[in-house]
């Protein structure tokens, strides 16, 4: 099963967020539904960036890395 590592962004809130998932147009869905609690006040949601991983494991320690560095730097650092 294939993992994504998902970024999105608000303009609404001029913020970032990174989560990870195995079914990236549901998890979206949610998002701009406002059924997530964290994201329900930006909706509309954008997405910018996915990375895929074969493991949640390797999904979950890059979302991890990804929100130790800040997700706009680590976006200009990996671009």
């Amino acid at each position: 099963m294939e993992y994504l590592v998902y970024i999105i962004f608000s303009e609404t809130l001029n913020r970032y967020y990174v989560g990870q998932t195995n079914n990236l147009d549901k998890r979206l869905a949610t998002h701009n539904q406002g059924g997530a609690k964290y994201t329900s006040k930006g909706v509309p949601w954008i997405l910018i960036k996915t990375y895929s991983f074969s493991s949640r494991t390797e999904a979950i320690l890059i979302e991890t890395k990804i929100k130790k560095r800040g997700i706009k730097r680590y976006l200009e650092d990996n671009s």
